[in-house]
């Protein structure tokens, strides 16, 4: 079945590139060029997943994904004109599945759109018999991951990542003690032939350190080889 993806951003030419591309990917797109005028149409008839810019006038995408969250749990990705990370965090705790900082690729996007498409179906109940397919929970140490909900705690306390920092830890978490090159987290992370340079792994894996420190100060499962890549350690 093709997937709706619903975009709404103030500004035309996004609106307009984003639109194409979903559509030429074989996507079926509505847009919406504020929050007010967007809500409404997202509760009463909800896409598969809902592209919203963070800066806007009338009604910001914070604003926007707080009342969609009183009504909807449809997925959702944060754009932003800055690379802000109060705004990531505060999304992110609000319900928001991903967060992609402007000027951005448009294949990264809908790869991004196509991971946690995956993941929300995953989710779902099957067809025969109306029950929900088993999650493989994987667990390493003080580390429990559930791919199919997109959830993580670290010794039972909850921690918010993004769809990229997810695979990247599952990545390291499959394999504890094996080293994992750069090349390698950038193939789990960022697939349909998406390229990064190696930096763009550094900050992601900084990032998850950050958040896992949040709940845990002494967190130190995550381990830098230098000239070689990372490892995940479950003791």
């Amino acid at each position: 079945m093709t997937a709706t993806i619903a975009l709404v951003d103030d500004d035309r030419n996004i609106l307009t590139s984003v639109s194409i591309a979903l559509q030429t990917e074989g996507f079926l797109t509505r847009v919406y060029s504020d929050g007010e005028s967007a809500l409404k149409a997202l509760i009463d008839n909800p896409p598969d997943l809902a592209v919203l810019d963070i800066k806007m006038p009338k009604m910001d995408g914070l604003e926007l994904l707080r009342r969609l969250r009183e009504k909807s749990a449809i997925p959702v990705i944060f754009l932003t004109s800055k690379d802000d990370e109060l705004d990531e965090a505060l999304g992110l705790a609000m319900g928001a599945d991903d967060y992609i900082a402007k000027p951005f690729s448009q294949r990264l996007l809908i790869a991004r759109i196509r991971a946690i498409l995956r993941r929300t179906e995953a989710a779902q109940p099957t067809a025969e018999g109306g029950e929900e397919t088993p999650a493989e929970v994987l667990e390493r140490g003080r580390l429990v991951m559930d791919p199919a909900r997109h959830r993580v705690t670290w010794n039972g306390t909850n921690v918010t990542l993004t769809v990229t920092e997810f695979l990247i830890l599952e990545t390291l978490a499959q394999r504890p003690g094996i080293v994992k090159t750069r090349n390698q987290l950038m193939d789990a992370a960022y697939q349909d032939d998406i390229y990064v340079d190696d930096r763009t792994i550094d900050s992601h894996i900084k990032r998850v350190r950050r958040k896992f420190r949040q709940v845990d100060p002494e967190f130190d499962a995550i381990e830098t080889l230098y000239g070689a890549g990372y490892r995940f350690s479950d003791e």
